[in-house]
């Protein structure tokens, strides 16, 4: 049997969750549809359009080929559930409801851990607003922002379909004995009793396919939205079968991360080949990076975090640079490089100005629309303005990008440690003391940044 053939099960509740919805807004050819794919831990040079020389990536390097590849694109933090929250929100860490994995209060999750923390009805999402202004949404993937029973759920946070994790914890399983359809358990016999017969991201590649397959047969003239958050090649690293790197010598975990990567690669290859089979590819808009950085940089080996410092949790450019790849057939110049700085929070907006609506009066967005450098224009503002994250996990840590500056506080009340990306991008010299303007500039950024959080509280530390 093919790997992306669903079981019966699913096709037949599927059915009832694509009815046809009018169309309000300006027809599907005057908007494009969006589809945002994100890999799991995925290191920046863990691709061959970024350098990668021992892992394929073929049809990622095509859509690089086919688009403009991003060289200093930031996800929203260095670890899952907040950097996903920014994302959503269009808020950076300092404003987002999610700053972490865990926070104080929230609710246990059905990973067996405390502190996880929902969106809450007040919060707009991305998917909120493309579907108020007429795109069908849907999701299939990992969330993590929010558990059952919570206001965090994705089908209340503005998707009207979804398929997949809830809780990020127990996506570290690639073999799990349920997922989640909407607002219903959807069992996995095939992994009940520690079997390992059904492959969660490859559910997710099907669920996403049908998705489309379906929007356009049932209602071809309204756009969508289709976010596809992949759970590869996030630990446990569990994979079908280790393909061309059966043989290398290399470590167990080395040769299933390739594999996992190489598998997510022709997965999105088939994304991509159904948007051709569908007419509708040159009227989509697709994305593709990772969550995060790499968790582990497997140096000398890949270098999954190629020249840069760091890996996963960590606020130094490897754990929160990301490889991010955008086509556009016919819009985006094909095979284009940018290295303009743009982070997650902008994806809502730039999102928001695809689809030709507006984000909602009274809402309140870090982020920028990028379009105009989707569209080959300069965008001095981009450059000039200061980015922000902070973190949690090893106690509370600010970090901030601006103009080629970064400047990082690993520790409260610590000096700041200014880097120049443009002569040190791997952020081996601390230049602060011989800075001090520019240093001041980021301590007053640092000090209005943010707004407290009662589940990320800093003042009371």
């Amino acid at each position: 049997m093919h790997r992306l053939v669903f079981p019966v099960k699913l096709v037949a509740a599927l059915a009832l969750t694509f009815p046809a919805m009018p169309i309000h807004k300006a027809e599907a050819e005057d908007r494009p549809n969006i589809v945002f794919i994100m890999a799991d831990d995925l290191g920046y040079g863990d691709l061959g359009c970024y350098g990668q020389k021992e892992i394929q990536t073929p049809n990622i390097d095509s859509l690089a080929e086919q688009g403009m590849r991003f060289t200093q694109c930031y996800a929203g933090s260095p670890v899952c559930a907040p950097s996903r929250s920014v994302l959503m929100t269009g808020q950076h860490t300092g404003h987002t409801r999610i700053r972490g994995n865990t926070g104080k209060g929230g609710v246990l999750g059905l990973g067996g851990k405390p502190g996880r923390v929902p969106l809450e009805d007040s919060d707009i999402t991305v998917a909120e607003i493309l579907k108020t202004d007429g795109y069908k949404t849907g999701m299939s993937g990992k969330w993590g922002l929010g558990e059952p029973g919570t206001s965090g759920l994705p089908n209340d946070q503005g998707f009207d379909f979804w398929f997949g994790f809830l809780n990020q914890r127990r996506a570290h399983s690639h073999y799990p004995d349920y997922l989640w359809l909407n607002r219903q358990r959807f069992d996995l016999p095939g992994n009940s009793n520690g079997q390992q017969h059904q492959y969660a991201h490859d559910l997710m590649t099907g669920f996403a396919m049908h998705f489309m397959r379906e929007q356009v047969a049932e209602c071809p003239q309204q756009p969508f939205f289709l976010y596809v958050p992949y759970t590869v090649p996030h630990a446990n690293f569990e994979v079908p079968d280790l393909g061309v790197y059966a043989d290398r010598q290399w470590t167990d975990d080395e040769k299933a991360y390739a594999a996992m990567i190489t598998r997510m690669d022709g997965d999105v290859g088939r994304l991509l080949q159904l948007l051709d089979e569908l007419s509708i590819a040159d009227n989509t808009v697709v994305f593709f990076c990772s969550d995060n950085g790499a968790a582990d940089r497997y140096d000398g080996t890949f270098d999954s975090s190629g020249l840069l410092r760091g890996r996963k949790r960590d606020m130094y450019e490897g754990g929160i640079r990301t490889p991010m790849v955008v086509r556009w057939p016919g819009k985006i110049t094909a095979g284009s490089v940018s290295d303009v700085p743009w982070m997650f929070a902008d994806f809502l907006p730039t999102a928001v100005s695809l689809a030709n609506a507006e984000v909602p009066a009274g809402l309140s967005i870090d982020g920028k629309s990028i379009v105009p450098t989707l569209l080959g224009k300069q965008q001095l503002e981009l450059a000039d303005r200061f980015l922000y994250w902070e973190f949690f996990e090893k106690g509370y840590q600010q970090a901030g990008r601006w103009r080629d500056w970064k400047a990082v506080r690993l520790e409260q009340g610590r000096p700041l440690r200014l880097f120049d990306l443009a002569l040190d991008v791997g952020e081996k010299s601390d230049v602060a003391a011989q800075n001090p303007d520019i240093v001041e500039k980021f301590e007053a950024f640092f000090a209005s940044a943010r707004t407290e959080s009662r589940a990320w509280p800093v003042l009371a530390r």
